[in-house]
């Protein structure tokens, strides 16, 4: 299955059925980390790489296509959302590319947005994917990830229609947790961000999976600071999202 939209084609050569017979009801967003979108298609495309995706779209806004949207492609890697492992069996994967944290990070152009916007929601309306099940790598695999990270444009992605959003909550000072808290608070906020589908033990302890998790969700909707810090501001967007499904 190729998308309507206008795009190149390349091969990638890691790819196979999707497993147990499961169909794509995500869709998975991820940055290159790569110096230039022509060293990202040609790591994609390898076999050596171990890793695939079906769409990437450049800093002009060009997409190709590198696995159809039947097969698996192997752009998840080790991850977890609302109690499925095999991400990769219930995802399509888009690689936008950009840098990336190590690399020189950068804003993501208005024309590569463009055809980030186009394409989700061409792959949304076929696959009928919910809003909530439009995820940040970072999102499904918090430990490992930070992409594509806090200088997408999330927003502007809700605006178009595509993915679940709800306006941060200002912040301000106030009481917040961090690593080495305890209690009943910390575990339930841990519940919350489960809930919302992230892996985490819910043990009442906020230790560095709690502060992955927290950097995670902070990434993808509360951009403007990004510290691991559960503030007021983090904790609150949390709960509006929640209430807002």
């Amino acid at each position: 299955m190729r998308t309507r939209l206008p795009h190149d084609w390349r091969a990638a050569a890691n790819h196979e059925p999707r497993k147990g017979g499961k169909l794509p009801d995500m869709l998975l967003l991820h940055y290159t980390g790569m110096k230039t979108a022509e060293a990202a298609l040609d790591w994609l495309a390898s076999a050596e790489s171990q890793v695939s995706c079906h769409y990437v779209i450049d800093e002009q806004g060009r997409i190709t296509q590198m696995v159809s949207e039947v097969e698996r492609a192997w752009h998840a890697g080790v991850s977890f959302w609302k109690g499925e492992r095999d991400i990769n069996s219930v995802s399509v994967g888009i690689e936008i590319h950009n840098p990336g944290h190590e690399l020189g990070y950068v804003d993501f152009p208005p024309a590569q947005m463009d055809a980030v916007i186009a394409l989700s929601r061409d792959i949304i309306a076929r696959h009928a994917i919910a809003p909530e099940r439009v995820l940040a790598h970072s999102d499904v695999a918090p430990a490992r990830k930070m992409d594509p990270g806090e200088r997408f444009n999330w927003f502007r992605l809700h605006q178009e229609g595509i993915g679940h959003w709800v306006e941060p909550s200002e912040i301000r000072d106030g009481r917040f947790f961090c690593e080495g808290d305890e209690g009943q608070p910390v575990q339930a906020l841990q519940s919350l961000y489960a809930a919302y589908g992230y892996e985490i033990d819910i043990t009442g302890v906020f230790d560095a999976a709690t502060a992955h998790v927290t950097r995670a969700f902070q990434r993808h909707f509360r951009p403007a600071k990004v510290d691991g810090v559960a503030d007021a501001s983090t904790i609150e967007t949390l709960h509006r999202l929640l209430t807002s499904l």
